[in-house]
């Protein structure tokens, strides 16, 4: 079996005394794994690192089994990551978090955009926007897509300030008043893709915070893992 694809690096282990095994998120097959003969030498190490896009040659025997990589560089970011506290954070985190999704399962949207956080990753000031929107999608594509574009009391479009922590939907300032403490805030970046302006300290926190409590609710916690130190780390270094 064989196919051509292109892929990010999300993760990379050795296997034996020379190969390694490299994880990608590819653009048609999904999160895939494969094994790259020769991986540890001089030649490869600079292109196998995460952060990375190589095309990917993918064969195999049959299509269970781990299969052989053959790689050529696309796009080498991981020498400029490499340099940034922030970026090296996030591609940790962008690994974990994507090691959620199901082994071989096409996300098409999610690989493009990886490719636009990848190469944002080391700007302090569009990273973490980016970043928030990328976990609000990780949770549309694996069945939990929050509702933020209508009020779920009124129905209302307007002045959605609220997302209720049961159902995962929007609430206006008026509906969500008498309980506005018990709802998580829904800062306006998340609602428009229009501006890649970054948000405040405190809309970020509140971002995090939103997105935070459904990815540990409903992807990391039913799996019984505990939220990345890594996120943690990028949201420390996105704050300073």
């Amino acid at each position: 079996m064989e196919w051509r694809d292109e892929g990010l690096v999300i993760g990379v282990k050795r296997h034996g005394e020379t190969s390694a095994i490299i994880e990608t998120l590819t653009k048609a097959h999904g999160r895939h794994l494969g094994l790259v003969r020769g991986g540890r030498s001089t030649r490869f190490q600079s292109l196998l690192q995460p952060g990375n896009s190589l095309g990917l040659v993918w064969r195999a025997r049959l299509d269970e089994h781990l299969g052989s990589y053959a790689i050529e560089p696309l796009h080498l970011r991981a020498g400029r990551l490499i340099a940034s506290g922030l970026a090296l954070a996030g591609v940790s985190y962008l690994g974990a978090l994507l090691r959620l999704l199901p082994e071989r399962d096409p996300h098409e949207s999610l690989h493009e955009a990886l490719e636009i956080i990848a190469d944002h990753l080391d700007l302090a000031d569009v990273a973490p926007t980016l970043l928030a929107r990328f976990e609000l999608q990780v949770l549309a594509e694996c069945g939990f897509q929050l509702d933020l574009e209508r009020c779920a009391a009124s129905g209302s479009r307007d002045d959605l300030i609220y997302v209720s922590p049961k159902s995962g939907r929007a609430v206006s300032a008026s509906a969500g008043a008498p309980w506005r403490d018990k709802l998580l805030a829904l800062p306006a970046f998340l609602r428009s893709d229009d501006s890649l302006a970054a948000p405040t300290v405190s809309e970020l926190a509140d971002a995090f915070r939103l997105t935070g409590f459904f990815l540990e609710r409903n992807l990391f916690g039913p799996r019984g893992l505990p939220m990345p130190d890594a996120r943690r780390a990028f949201l420390a270094a996105a704050t300073k």
